[in-house]
């Protein structure tokens, strides 16, 4: 394990109200501690709205504001492009958003960002519902998961993020864990390092929204990238590239069990997942190695 760098400890406070066992605050603060107190975010609404506060409220010790759900991409371009009027090439401009306001209502923005390639960084920590509000489904949301619009189960894959924006050319995006911390920080990095528009798309298990104990946040984001469910990989120079790469699976059981988000499936759709689950793995890992 690694400490938070003397530097970067203040920048969240202590004490932050998230939900017991949430993946984000984690998240959070390992981002900003990678990228630095010369950083300005963008928030929109959304369980990470709690960092941002409210009234003269905050929880960080950086610049930035809250801005609307669908705006976070065009907030932080008009941002970066008004400190490069000022002569500041320096600072970094960072938009922390949800799946929600970026695979749904904030993909024509994130679109328009990525296709002018501005110099940001962008961070979707995905829950795969809009859990701020109520559990809603959203595009993120897995197939046969359980929300409070999709009760008998989501009948439709999620979005692929990453490969979305690999068709605009990205300069470099990747998908992170929060079970994988070193990987997430190095991404981070590389983000910050990006000359033009990088994103990072990371899978913040919700012990709410998902309906798991608490303690196994870990546990069970290691388990989806270890079944399949979940691929660590990086977009980067016009290449895909796996960073984790599997030789066998685990039981799809193994992360779906214990999520209420996925009790009602039977026996024969828990078996039809795992197929669905390798056969995306396998696809992907081809499409790969055909440079595709």
């Amino acid at each position: 394990m690694y400490e938070l760098h003397s530097a970067s400890k203040g920048l969240v406070s202590h004490g932050v109200t998230t939900c017991a066992g949430c993946a984000l605050e984690l998240i959070f603060r390992n981002v900003l501690d990678v990228l630095g107190e010369d950083t300005i975010i963008v928030i929109p609404p959304g369980c990470s709205a709690i960092f941002s506060g409210y009234g003269k409220e905050t929880a960080i010790k950086i610049p930035g504001i809250q801005g609307t759900l669908e705006s976070t991409a065009a907030a932080i371009s008009g941002i970066k492009r008004g400190l490069l009027a000022q002569g500041n090439t320096h600072t970094t401009v960072l938009g922390f958003a949800g799946d929600g306001a970026t695979l749904d209502i904030g993909l024509q923005s994130l679109s328009g960002m990525v296709e002018r390639n501005e110099n940001v960084v962008y961070v979707c920590y995905d829950n795969e519902a809009y859990m701020n509000t109520g559990i809603q489904g959203c595009s993120s949301t897995p197939l046969w998961a359980s929300t409070t619009t999709t009760p008998s189960g989501k009948p439709t894959p999620s979005k692929e993020l990453v490969r979305i924006l690999a068709a605009h050319n990205i300069p470099y995006a990747a998908t992170a864990s929060v079970a994988y911390l070193t990987d997430l920080r190095r991404k981070v990095k590389k983000a910050k390092e990006t000359e033009g528009a990088a994103v990072l798309h990371v899978q913040t298990p919700c012990p709410t929204g998902w309906r798991f104990d608490p303690a196994k946040t870990i546990e069970l984001a290691r388990a989806a990238v270890e079944t399949g469910f979940w691929i660590l990989y990086e977009f980067e120079n016009g290449k895909f590239i796996i960073n984790k790469k599997l030789k066998s699976f685990k039981p799809i059981e193994a992360y779906i069990k214990g999520q209420g988000r996925f009790k009602h499936l039977t026996a024969e759709e828990i078996e039809k997942l795992q197929a669905a689950v390798q056969q995306s793995y396998e696809r992907f890992v081809n499409s790969c190695n055909a440079g595709q």
